[in-house]
Order: C-alpha cells, then structure tokens, then sequence
C-alpha cells in the first residue's frame, strides 16, 4: 500500500514538473508576440526619421504589462489598447500627450470650466400629519348631562355650526333665571328715576346675558329667552369649524364638567408635511421653499408645499431636523399618515448659498410663509411685522457672480483629494495635464470649484480614469499616485499595498455597519441576475438596517465621517428604490458602492470577516466602476449576464487591514 502511495505522488511530481515546463514555453511564445517580433537590419547607412524612440507603443489600461506596436485589442480582457507614451519631450512632468487617432479611440469627451447657476437636489423622507391650528376641541362650556349625541361615530364630516351636541344643565337655568329677574327688575323702574336706578338696570341686564354667552348659549338663543320669559333646560354645542370628527370622548348619558372633552375636528383642507432632513443638507433648505414630493397612494402624482417651521434642535440620535411644510389639501386627496418622498431644489449661488431671484425684495411673514408682500408690513393672518427674504437665508445673484462649477463626472476623488485632467491648449497634438483641486459641495450633476481651475479651461468628463492609467503607466503623477514613482511597476505596487487608517469604533458598531453590507450584497446579488425587483427589495431592507444604527456608539471624526457617508448611502439607496429602469439602478448602485467602499475602509468589518473590492474598466462606455463581494468569483453586477465575469480583483478589505 505504501510502495502505491509512493508511486502515485512520484507521479504527480512528474506532471507538476512537465506542466511548469511547457507553461514556460507558451509564457515566452505569449511574451515574444506581445512584443512583436524584432525589426529587421536597415538596408541604409543613415537610419530613417522614424526612430526606436519614436516607436509608438500600445497598452491596456487595465493590464499595463501589455505592449504592442500598433492598436488592438487586449489579449487578456479585449479593452481597446492606449498609446502608452509620447514622443513629445516638451510634455510636463503632469502633462500626456496622444496623436489624434489614438484620442478617438479613448473616446475622451472635455466640457468647459464655466460660470453658473446649478441646483442642489435634496431628497427626504416622511408623512402626512394634521395641521395643529386647525384641530379644534368640542368641550362642555357648563357641567351637565349629555342627552344626545348628533355625531355617533368618528370619521363624520361636519361644517361650521353643524350642530353637535344636546346637553342638559341645572347651573344654566339659574343663569336663565337671573337675567329674566334683571329684566324683570328694570320694568319697575319710573323714567323720573335717577341715572344710578338706570345704569345699574343696563348693567345687572348685560351681565346676566353675558354670563349666559359665556355658558355657551348664542345671541338668538338669549333673545328668545327674554321674549318667552320661560328658560330653557337644555344647551346645543355647535361645531367652531367645518372638518372631520377624528376623536369621540363621550357617549349619551354621560356627566360632564365644564372643559371635558366631548369631540376632536380637524379641518383637513390644510395639512403639514414633516420631514426629517440630514444636517449636511441644512444649507440648502430655507423658509418659504417649495418642497416637491410624491405619496405611494398616488404613483407617478406630484404635490407641492412650502416650508413654514424649521425645528431649531437636531435630534442627537438620527442626526436630523424635523421640517413642516404646508400643503393644500382642498380637494382631499391626501390623508394623514400617508409616507411621502419629498424633494427640495435650491438653485445655488456664488459659495454655496442658495439664490432666489423670485423673493428679491420682498417682505414674508415668519409664521405664514404664503404671505410674500413688495412692501413692509403686517401679516394678513397673525398681524406679525413682516420680515425681508434676505433676513432668512436667501441671497440675489447677478449672472456675473454665478458660481464657478465643473460636471460631476470631471474630478477623481480619493479621500480628500480631487484630480482633473485639462485639456492644454495651442499643442499640435492633444495635450492633458493632471490638476488638483479644491471643491466645494455638490450641486446635482455638478461641483462647484474653489480653486484650482479658471473659467474657459476644458476639463476631461469622459475618459479621464484612461487618462489616468496611461499616466501611471509612464510613472507620471496621477490620481493615485499625487508625487509621481520611480517606475510604473513600483508605482502598481504602492497602489495594491496602500491602506487606508482604520478608525478606532467599538466592534457593536462594526456589526451594525455589517447587517448594511449583508443587504448590499443581496443588491449586489440580484443586479448580477439582472433582477431589479429583488434589487429594489433589497434596498428598502439596506435602509431600514441604516437607520437601525445607533449613531451614539461613535464621537468626534468617526461621527462627522459616518454622518457625512451615511446621508450618501441613504441617498443612493434612495435612487435604487425610484430607479424605473435597471440601468438607472446600476448607475445608483455605483454610487453605493463608491460610498460603501470608502466606509468599510475606514471603520473596518467585523473580525474574522472579509470583502473583495472588484474593478471592471468596461463599465458605463469603458469608465469603470468597482463594487464588493464576499468571495472571489467574478459576477459583475453592471452587466449581468451579458458579460458576468468582466472584471477582477483589485483589493481585499477586511483580515488584512486589522
């Protein structure tokens, strides 16, 4: 048994050593028709203009290893190649130049730096609910008994005056009774009596009827007691206002005291919106804005409201700020309790403030922001002194101070970073220069820049991650590599070596973080099978884990970064959730995955867990774009089956990084 053991491994020790042998001979045949074979002696003395260092060669952004001497295909993933360098020795250290032809094959697309009015787009949750100034109580104004109820039921409409409710009360015919003695009393009285006898008449009259007006008895009602002369046993409670019963506290036969509670009527022709924005959002949020949302009762259906209340505490543990929003609801349509999607859009000025050209000039109200006048003034409905626009956040811009901005597609970002490549002008062939910048926020689809880059220059939108790889390739400073490396092959090395810090945060935060990353996954899983409706469930489950953590576990930087990301990652779990097409759930998938990437980074994963970032360049027309796995096996989760295994590893999170 042994001898066979013995014979069996010799063999396999055979065949390793064959196998090594002839992947040796196709590595060398692979590496000689890479190359390309060698040039043939020159049949002249004087060798022709074009040179060995002249010689364009060919690469693969995403298999630097590959050079051929002409254009193609990579042998190994079939990207279209890139020259990989340049003959011109004018280029700057940041700077790469590429021959026309070579710039239609990268398919590289510029947009120029300009001056503009952007909007910011931001996005928010919440629901329907009452407006508080417009629900009424019904209450007893004497004590007594309920005979009848007109209203039996809750949910009953009702106008104003409606009749409500029948209400027996001994205390009110003794009321009765003393204004028919105070009247009885002034008949006694001769006209020669003195102005005292007359006054104390009127008076002993007017207090007996306003007691019984006080009791809750109308004008008519008192007039035809002191027609009759006979009092009334019984009150009727009318309704203040017209609406809706939405709470019934007695039943007939019931003893009340004066204030008890009898009816709730809530006028729903007015509602309130509350809506819970981020505290990175509050820049773009003003009183007075109109706020956009949908309700998931009426699909496809747009409603609109202004922002009247801004709650001036942030909830400590949500990191958010309730808003009110004041809505007309005449026709009904709307409930309370009723979840909306809301969306504010602030058209940005010059430093990120928010420009509103409509409201230049004007004077609001600060309790009811319908109330815009041209004038100072008082408010048509408090009184209150209105204010001007300016006096609340809003700033009036000219064209010339619009800001700076550049397409949010222009910058490569990394960490605090921002790189874009400019196009350089008056070159005989296309030139682009590598360029950090400093941004400002985000604005939509676009960035507003605080320096690094004038108006006019033309940016790379399209492109620049080929761009980025051909300069890395010649070891030239870049996105990923900001001082430049001695070789392109060192500078390869760097990238898969480098780290980012791991923050210190308690290991309960960790699994919290790591419930978001399972349902991540399961979006991940179900994109590669190109299902979108398990993909959007998937999500709704990713934002409820989102806002299950518990944001108390972390202080100081670990908070301010996650409470900046986990906006991010709500918003692109947000557009997963709305995306109508799967197209539009992978481009939102993206931007998870971007801002997942960097938090898994930063906080690190529960212990002995792990993660795969992949990379495939073929994403969104050759951009590129990563996401994360749990194992190693290629599914692409921007294809789908159409090219599942495009894409490799680029970096492993999770063992390696503790």
């Amino acid at each position: 048994m042994k001898n066979s053991v013995h014979k069996t491994k010799t063999g396999l020790r055979s065949l390793k050593i064959i196998a090594l042998i002839i992947a040796a001979f196709v590595l060398g045949y692979a590496a000689k028709s890479l190359v390309g074979p060698p040039e043939p002696a020159a049949e002249h003395d004087h060798p022709p203009e074009s040179t060995a260092e002249q010689q364009q060669w060919w690469t693969c952004s995403m298999h630097p290893q590959i050079r051929q001497p002409k254009p193609g295909k990579c042998p190994i993933c079939f990207m279209d190649l890139i020259p990989a360098s340049s003959s011109g020795a004018d280029v700057g250290e940041r700077q790469i130049t590429f021959s026309p032809a070579a710039l239609k094959l990268m398919e590289i697309a510029t947009t120029p730096v300009e001056r503009k009015f952007v909007t910011a787009e931001v996005r928010m949750v919440g629901k329907i609910d009452y407006d508080e100034t417009r629900v009424k109580n019904i209450t007893a104004w004497v004590p007594g008994r309920i005979d009848r109820l007109y209203v039996d039921f809750t949910g009953t409409t009702v106008n104003k005056g409606d009749h409500m409710v029948y209400l027996y009360s001994p205390e009110l015919l003794e009321d009765q009774q003393a204004l028919l003695a105070a009247l009885e009393a002034s008949r006694s009285i001769r006209p020669d009596s003195s102005d005292f006898a007359k006054t104390l008449k009127v008076g002993n009259i007017e207090a007996a009827r306003k007691r019984l007006k006080l009791r809750g008895l109308s004008d008519e009602q008192i007039d035809a007691i002191e027609q009759t002369g006979k009092p009334v046993d019984h009150i009727t409670i009318y309704s203040p206002i017209g609406g809706v019963v939405i709470h019934k506290s007695a039943t007939e036969g019931m003893y009340v005291n004066t204030g008890t509670p009898i009816y709730t009527v809530a006028d729903l022709t007015q509602l309130w919106v509350k809506l819970d924005a981020y505290e990175s959002d509050l820049p773009w949020i003003r009183y007075g804005q109109k706020v956009e949302f949908t309700a998931e009762a009426y699909p496809g259906e747009l409603f609109e409201g202004t922002i009247n209340f801004r709650d001036p505490v942030l909830n400590e543990k949500t990191r958010t700020v309730k808003l009110r929003v004041n809505v007309d609801n005449t026709d009904g349509t709307l409930k309370p309790g009723m979840f909306v999607r809301a969306v504010v859009r602030s058209q940005v000025a010059r430093g990120g403030k928010v420009m509103a050209p409509e409201m230049a000039g004007k004077w609001i109200c600060p309790m009811h922001p319908a109330v815009v006048k041209t004038e100072a003034g008082a408010c048509d409905i408090c009184g209150m002194d209105l204010v001007t626009t300016e006096s609340l956040g809003y700033v009036v811009d000219t064209p010339r101070e619009a800001p700076l901005v550049i397409p949010a597609s222009a910058p490569l970002i990394t960490g605090t970073r921002a790189v874009v490549y400019v196009q350089v002008p008056d070159q005989e062939k296309p030139t682009f220069e590598g360029r950090q910048v400093t941004l400002g926020p985000r604005a939509g689809e676009y960035y507003l820049v605080k320096e690094g880059l004038a108006e006019g220059e033309s940016v790379v939108t399209k492109g620049n991650f080929k761009i980025d790889s051909a300069l890395q390739i010649e070891a030239k400073p870049s996105m990923m590599s900001p001082a430049g490396t001695e070789t392109a092959a060192a500078h390869r090395h760097a990238v898969r070596e480098q780290v980012p810090e791991i923050l210190d945060v308690p290991g309960a935060f960790r699994e919290q973080l790591w419930s978001i990353v399972e349902k991540y996954l399961s979006i991940h899983q179900a994109l590669a099978g190109d299902n979108k409706d398990r993909a959007v469930a998937a999500a709704r489950a990713a934002t409820e884990a989102l806002s299950a953590v518990d944001m108390t576990l972390l202080a100081g930087q670990p908070h301010e970064l996650w409470m900046k990301r986990s906006d991010k990652i709500n918003e692109a779990l947000d557009l997963i959730e709305e995306a109508g097409q799967i197209e539009k759930t992978r481009q939102a998938f993206e931007q998870l995955s971007n801002e997942l990437i960097t938090v898994v980074k930063h906080f690190g994963v529960p212990e002995n867990r792990s993660l795969n970032r992949f990379h495939c360049p073929m994403a969104f027309n050759n951009k590129g774009a990563d996401w994360l796995q749990g194992n190693a096996d290629t599914l692409n989760p921007y294809f789908g089956a159409s090219m599942l295994k495009c894409g490799e590893v680029a970096e492993a999170i999770g063992k390696e990084m503790k």
